[in-house]
C-alpha cells in the first residue's frame, strides 16, 4: 500500500487466491489507477517467491530501488521545510541518518523506517559492509524506502567529512560515549551515526565524529540492538528540536 501511495514504480501485483476484504480493494482500485497488473495465485506460488517469507497474501514486484546521490540528499535536506506534524514551523533542520556497517537487512529497514519518522532527510550507507535495498529491508521498513532517500558511498568517513564542510555536526552513538544522549546539543543540522551489529562505530568513523554520546544502561544487559539504539538517538534529536519550539510557543502565549 506505501509504495501504491507513493508512486514507486511497480512491474505487477499478485494477490493469494483466497483473499479478500477491503484493503484488497483499495490496493485493486489504485493498482488500475496506475495500470499496474494484478493477478490471483495459489499461496504456494506466494510461498515460493518469497523464500517463506510472511507475505500476508499479497506479493508487490516493483522496478529496481534506486539509491538517491549523496549531492542529492545534501541538496534535497537543505531546501526541505519542517514536517507537517511536528511541533515545529518554518524551515527544519538538515537531518540525516548514518550506517557503519548495518549488516543485517531487518535492522537496516527498522532503521529506515525510524529515520522517515523523525522526519530525516535522507539515509547514508556504505557500499561495502552493508545490508543492500533489497526485498527484506524494503518490508521491514514498512513502505519507508519509498518515502526517503537512501544514498550509498565509497568511503564514509570521507562523506563525513563532506558533511562537517556543508555545515553538519556529526553525532555517533557509542557505549564509550563520554556524554549521554540526553546531555548532548542536538539541535541544528545534524547527521545521526549508527554502527553496526556487535562491533559498532568503526575506528575511522568514530574519530570523523565532533560528539560520542550513549545510552544509559541499567539492567544486565549492556548494549541495545543497533535498529533500537538509532531509533532513541533520532528521536531525541526530534525532542529536543520540539521542546524548544513549544518553550517559545508557552513564552509567546504568556
Amino acid at each position: 500500500m506505501e509504495a501504491l501511495r507513493s508512486g514507486r514504480p511497480l512491474r505487477r501485483i499478485t494477490v493469494q487466491n483466497d483473499l479478500a476484504g477491503r484493503p484488497l480493494k483499495d490496493i485493486y482500485q489504485q493498482a488500475a489507477d496506475r495500470d499496474i497488473p494484478v493477478t490471483r495465485a495459489e499461496r504456494a506460488v506466494l510461498d515460493q517467491a518469497t523464500g517463506g517469507g510472511a507475505h500476508q497474501g499479497v506479493i508487490a514486484y516493483p522496478a529496481a530501488v534506486s539509491y538517491a546521490s549523496f549531492d542529492d540528499i545534501l541538496a534535497q535536506a537543505a531546501s526541505a521545510s519542517a514536517p507537517a506534524t511536528t511541533a515545529t514551523s518554518g524551515h527544519w533542520a538538515p537531518f540525516l541518518l548514518v550506517c557503519d556497517g548495518i549488516n543485517d537487512p531487518g535492522n537496516l529497514g527498522a532503521l529506515i523506517r525510524s529515520a522517515e519518522g523523525a522526519g530525516c532527510h535522507g539515509v547514508i550507507v556504505p557500499e561495502r559492509r552493508s545490508a543492500g535495498l533489497t526485498g527484506v529491508v524494503a518490508k521491514t521498513s514498512a513502505g519507508a524506502v519509498a518515502h526517503i532517500p537512501v544514498a550509498q558511498v565509497t568511503n564514509l568517513p570521507r562523506a563525513l567529512g563532506d558533511l562537517k564542510k556543508a555545515g553538519y555536526w556529526i553525532v555517533g552513538a557509542t557505549m564509550d560515549g563520554e556524554r549521554t544522549l540526553w546531555e548532548q546539543d542536538l539541535r541544528g543540522p545534524i547527521a545521526v551515526v549508527v554502527g553496526g551489529e556487535g562491533r559498532g562505530l568503526s575506528r575511522l568513523v568514530a574519530e570523523g565524529c565532533d560528539f560520542l554520546v550513549r545510552i544509559p544502561m541499567y539492567g544486565k544487559v549492556q548494549s541495545l540492538n543497533a535498529s533500537v539504539a538509532g531509533a532513541l538517538l533520532m528521536y531525541e534529536v526530534v525532542r529536543q528540536r520540539t521542546v524548544d519550539k513549544a518553550a517559545v510557543m508557552l513564552q509567546t502565549k504568556e
